[in-house]
């Protein structure tokens, strides 16, 4: 099997790569930056997106675990003192894939020129370069409403306990394909009206936003910000990529959710 281990960078995070590098070579595995089979995240939730993002042309070919280094990870779930039974439980092992729903985003532009696609493990927003953000939202084609706020957030379900979730969106289970639009700050008056409400979208059905005046916008897919000019349009869809994740032992999705955010311990 090929490895590939990232670290966050902290000298406690590089100390535990050179460890896990080090272990992992003693029952022969090989090192392989390139074309890993498996990759090990040590740091934060931060750096497993970095991971996701470096391979995310290989994603059918490699899965990811990772080791938090600091607060409690959403993704990452081992912990220091645990190197040596993780170590032992890629190499002797065989680890259960769990897959989880990503986002595609295609930003196309007014005149021509090559459409820019995206993967996003988390989350990607849409804002204005200039004041406030005046979007038509259409779904399946239809145009659903005319938005003018803060900004728009469109999460994954494994997302929608990021970003998402301080917008007031929904928790959604990795297990539902799905999407979610959640508003910032949308602008309700008898003049203006949004529906003012997260919206779950299924996987066969299809975003778009497209601008009503300004053509310039930043757009973060995950921790990623571009500026992008002269837009004509940004397509939300659940990718037809999945993440992979390797899973050496049992960690349901709502007790991580209840261990990041509801219990004392961690």
């Amino acid at each position: 099997m090929r490895f590939s281990v990232l670290s966050k960078g902290d000298s406690t995070s590089n100390a535990l790569m050179q460890r896990i590098i080090t272990y992992l070579q003693d029952f022969e595995l090989i090192y392989d930056e390139e074309e890993p089979d498996i990759v090990i995240s040590v740091g934060g939730d931060g750096t497993l997106l970095y991971a996701f993002h470096r391979y995310s042309s290989r994603l059918d070919k490699v899965a990811f675990v990772g080791v938090h280094t600091g607060h409690l990870g959403f993704y990452a779930d081992w912990l220091p003192d645990e190197i040596e039974k993780l170590v032992i439980a890629i190499a002797k092992t065989p680890y259960q894939v769990v897959e989880y729903p990503l986002l595609e985003v295609i930003i196309r532009y007014r005149h021509g020129g090559k459409e820019t696609k995206y993967l996003g493990m988390n989350e990607s927003t849409v804002k204005s370069t200039v004041g406030t953000l005046v979007m038509d939202v259409e779904i399946r084609g239809e145009h659903f409403e005319r938005f003018r706020g803060d900004g728009l957030c469109v999460s994954t379900p494994s997302g929608s306990t990021a970003y998402n979730k301080a917008l007031g969106g929904a928790i959604i289970h990795p297990a539902i394909h799905a999407i979610q639009l959640a508003e910032m700050a949308s602008i309700n008056n008898r003049v203006f009206r949004t529906v003012g409400s997260p919206l779950i979208l299924p996987a066969h059905h299809t975003l778009m936003l497209k601008p009503v005046y300004v053509h310039d916008f930043n757009v973060t897919i995950d921790h990623l910000s571009v500026m992008h000019r002269d837009v004509k349009s940004i397509q939300f869809r659940v990718a037809d990529e999945k993440v992979r994740f390797a899973r050496f032992r049992p960690f349901p999705f709502w007790k991580r959710v209840h261990d990041s955010f509801i219990s004392d311990e961690g």
